[in-house]
């Protein structure tokens, strides 16, 4: 059962991100301020969540928060500042486009570069524990899904519309036989090293 604030004084938005494991794409991230009584059945880590029920409980969020926004970081930029920086960035400017400031940051994960003066308290897997976390995981998570699926568009070797970036075995096969594109972050190991004796890769 997710919590629905961390602390009962000050306004609290969540913020996570999605895409930073990915070898293509952006990072994106999202900020939310949940109404305090704001409640779903169906609310957790999105990674937790079938699809259609992230994007049922995204037009739900989008109805009922307080305030959200989403942005995200290119590959090129992650490539510059590297992905850990790209993903705080991208979390920064979601929050710069809030309609309200918050009092609080709620952070998924154990690090964060503070942002302005509004303190923060970093959670690790904060989405499966805070609703308004697990509610930016399910923003930012289903805004890069749209994303990569429409890249997918442009160069459907890569299976973008399934694997959204991410490694796996049917990407990296699309690289080996196409070469990388514009959008894959060249500052990621694209490919694996080594073959184990039976030839699987390991990664």
């Amino acid at each position: 059962m997710l919590l629905p604030y961390f602390q009962d004084e000050l306004t609290e938005a969540g913020c996570d991100e999605a895409g930073r494991g990915c070898l293509a794409g952006p990072v994106f991230a999202a900020a939310v301020i949940l109404p305090r009584d704001f409640s779903h059945p169906f609310l957790n880590d999105s990674k937790q969540m079938t699809e259609a029920d992230r994007y049922a409980l995204r037009t739900i969020i989008e109805t009922q928060a307080v305030a959200f926004a989403v942005a995200s970081v290119d590959n090129e930029e992650i490539d510059k500042i590297n992905i850990l920086k790209a993903s705080f960035k991208a979390m920064h400017i979601a929050l710069a486009r809030l309609s309200l400031q918050p009092q609080l940051l709620l952070i998924d994960g154990n690090r964060f570069t503070p942002y302005g003066n509004i303190p923060h308290t970093c959670i690790i897997q904060g989405d499966g524990k805070y609703a308004s976390i697990a509610a930016a995981s399910v923003l930012a998570k289903t805004y890069r899904d749209e994303y990569m699926q429409n890249l997918h568009n442009q160069f459907p070797h890569y299976g973008w519309k399934d694997n959204k970036g991410y490694p796996t075995r049917q990407h990296r096969d699309a690289i080996r036989s196409h070469g990388d594109t514009i959008y894959h972050r060249r500052s990621f190991r694209l490919l694996p090293d080594q073959l184990s004796l039976d030839g699987e890769e390991k990664w």
